[in-house]
């Protein structure tokens, strides 16, 4: 046996089989310190194992003992084995468990490391040779073939298929891209052909334009470029984070004509971003909401919400501001509202423009205080900017208006997404958000709780409310509808069913009949997580639908991700230590983890709906795995507390630290090809 040389010796003689034992014996420790606590918290045993193996390792190695070299294999294909069961063939779920551990492998093997072992060291030096050669085709595997990849398609007899909807109304966009979802549909849709999979490629460009609207000293600290630009004949409207509106030549990116609405800078404001503009043409013999002729200043008009509570007209052709609508072009949208703070209050999304009616919805600042302004929804005479109706879900009576005596119900549900509309059916559809603040609910009040987190279908001419659909109960996740919903029709053997299909950040897509609201797919409610915060409450139940791109199962430590074995065992500790019991796992004194996250199946983003292919995809795809890193994925929120209101109505200044969920987890499957749906699950209308 050899003898145990003197660590001086060691490092003297071999130098770097030294650095490489002390290596080893630290990722040893490493391993043995994190995996006892991993295992502890009810976790893998591996990283416990792997450390001790690691350290058995580095002492024969001390040794000079060839026998290292052999439990360094079984290590490795110990590894494999365990990843595998743990992963599958995911190369992304692979990486971080062995990419550390082959490549030393293969520095063992080099002869100046290995040629100082003993004995047998050509039987051990082939051992740990084939282990890695089963790890080169265990990386091939899983690079050769996508595990989350679908084929995406429904047997035929479980489909129905999309159609055109609403006569009169052009259910896609061709030539002209007229609305922010392409029509008031919201399907997103272009029937234009001559761009293919096949000359996308030869694409070249035609055109830039710079805004030059930059972020200023004085701007928050989120301002977004998030424009969906509209095209109307030779013309191409856009604006920009400061709410400035372009036309440009579509031709040639020449500009048209600008205008500034000298939005009011201000750090208060929670993010600057226009998402577009709308767009209105002006019918032969149009009249008004209350049935005058129609003014004809500006027989084309782009619609402008702004950050600081303003909408303006503009006539389409030149810019300039139509005089006949609001005071000189232009309409206060804080009026009504009894808090009237700058930014806390802001029109973020292009407006829904009707034959007759402007309605409008603005987003309202999030957790900074209960005291905010109403989310009132309005339905202005697209005009003169007359006030016709207001729902304002916070209030008993939601179509009571404003008056010397009345103001709109602070902190009512807001709508900062895009709404669709119908107008055969004489009907808007309005996503709503939950009552500020996010993650606490203990302060709400029924009328809050009503259309929390919903989408409601409104009368167009009278906002009364027709039917509304609540897609999170007591919504304490800020789960909201953050996507313009989608407008089709459905048809079967019984006919054709006027549809809308509605993206939701749990990750499920619902479809409802857009008449009165009945699921065509089914929605069932499923018991949820309970255990609020003290003062809180929880609904028993929430709405699952049948259609979805949640991935299916709990996740696990092993769905943690990091670029080494290390960062994967600190993501495994960190999640074994929060609390998590599936979805809607609640707020409370306990950190928690939250999959999905906000932002992860669908925020801000919208779907396309392809009539002829009876195909639903995502416009914005989600998080592409099934796995969640907490490296990368950490909300800014880890670690912080919320204030949040002990009372309904308190200041913010008398409030009780909540601990905030540490981690969201972007946990939806690739999109579009996960969406899953149960054959027959889509219902057929009768005849």
């Amino acid at each position: 046996m050899n003898p145990t040389p003197r660590p001086a010796r060691l490092f003297r003689d071999t130098p770097l089989l030294a650095v490489t034992i002390v290596m080893i014996a630290i990722m040893g420790l490493a391993l043995i310190g994190g995996g006892a606590w991993l295992a502890m918290l009810g976790g893998s045993v591996y990283y416990l194992v792997a450390g001790i193996m690691l350290l058995l390792t580095a002492w024969l190695l001390v040794r000079r003992r060839a026998e290292g070299l052999w439990i360094y294999a079984a290590l490795l294909l110990g590894t494999m084995a365990w990843a595998i069961w743990e992963a599958g063939f995911d190369f992304w779920s692979l990486a971080p468990r062995g990419d550390i551990l082959a490549p030393l492998g293969v520095w063992l093997l080099l002869p100046f490391i290995a040629r100082r072992l003993t004995p047998n060291l050509r039987a051990a030096r082939w051992a740990l040779g084939l282990v890695l050669i089963v790890a080169v085709g265990v990386l091939g595997v899983s690079l050769a073939r996508d595990r989350h990849d679908l084929a995406g398609t429904l047997a035929e007899s479980a489909t129905t298929e999309a159609i055109a909807s609403a006569d009169g109304v052009p259910p896609t966009a061709g030539e002209n891209w007229m609305a922010y979802g392409g029509s008031g549909l919201g399907t997103r849709y272009s029937s234009l052909s001559q761009i293919t999979t096949a000359n996308a490629r030869d694409l070249k460009l035609a055109w830039e334009f710079r805004t030059g609207d930059h972020k200023g000293p004085d701007d928050p600290d989120e301002i977004t470029n998030q424009a969906t630009p509209l095209k109307i004949g030779d013309l191409l409207y856009t604006c920009s984070p400061h709410q400035i509106v372009f036309a440009l030549d579509a031709a040639t990116g020449k500009l048209r004509w600008k205008f500034d609405p000298q939005v009011q800078h201000n750090k208060v404001f929670q993010h600057m971003t226009c998402r577009g503009v709308s767009y209105h043409a002006t019918k032969q013999g149009a009249v008004t909401a209350d049935g005058t002729p129609a003014l004809g200043d500006c027989p084309e008009r782009i619609f402008v919400p702004t950050n600081d509570g303003r909408m303006f007209a503009l006539d389409a052709r030149s810019g300039t501001p139509c005089l006949s609508f609001g005071n000189k072009g232009q309409i206060d949208l804080k009026e009504g509202s009894e808090i009237q703070t700058l930014g806390f209050y802001e029109g973020t999304s292009p407006p829904v423009v009707t034959d007759k009616v402007l309605i409008v919805g603005g987003a309202v600042i999030d957790n900074y205080s209960d005291r905010v302004p109403s989310g009132v929804i309005r339905g202005f005479d697209i005009y003169s900017g007359r006030l016709i109706w207001a729902f304002d879900a916070g209030n008993p009576d939601p179509n009571e208006m404003p008056s010397d005596s009345h103001h709109f119900t602070a902190g009512s549900p807001n709508s900062w997404s895009i709404s669709a509309v119908d107008e055969e059916l004489g009907l808007v559809y309005v996503p709503l958000g939950s009552s500020s603040p996010d993650i606490w609910g203990g302060g709400r009040s029924p009328e809050k709780e009503r259309y929390d987190s919903a989408l409601i279908a409104l009368d167009i001419a009278t906002g009364k409310l027709r039917w509304s659909f609540q897609n999170v109960h007591h919504d304490l996740w800020d789960m909201d509808m953050p996507s313009q919903p989608s407008l089709v029709d459905l048809r079967s053997n019984g006919g054709a069913t006027p549809a809308i299909y509605i993206p939701a950040k749990t990750g499920d897509i619902f479809v409802l009949d857009r008449r009165d609201g009945h699921q065509l797919v089914p929605a069932p409610e499923k018991p949820v997580p309970q255990g609020a915060a003290p003062g809180d409450r929880l609904s028993s139940t929430q709405p699952f639908s049948e259609l979805s791109f949640r991935p299916p199962g709990m996740l696990t430590d092993a769905h943690m991700w990091g670029s080494t074995m290390f960062d994967q065992l600190a993501c495994r500790i960190k999640f074994k230590r929060l609390r998590y019991e599936g979805p809607f796992t609640p707020p409370s004194e306990q950190a928690r983890w939250s999959s999905p996250a906000i932002s992860a199946c669908s925020s801000g983003a919208a779907s396309r709906l392809i009539p002829s292919g009876r195909s639903l995809s995502p416009i914005r795809s989600p998080f592409r795995s099934s796995r969640a890193s907490c490296r990368a994925e950490k909300t800014t929120r880890q670690h912080q507390t919320r204030r949040i209101p002990r009372a309904p109505n308190s200041a913010c200044s008398r409030c009780t630290a909540l601990p905030m969920a540490s981690i969201s987890a972007s946990s939806c499957r690739r999109s579009p090809f996960p969406a899953s749906l149960r054959p027959g699950a889509i219902s057929r209308p009768s005849t």
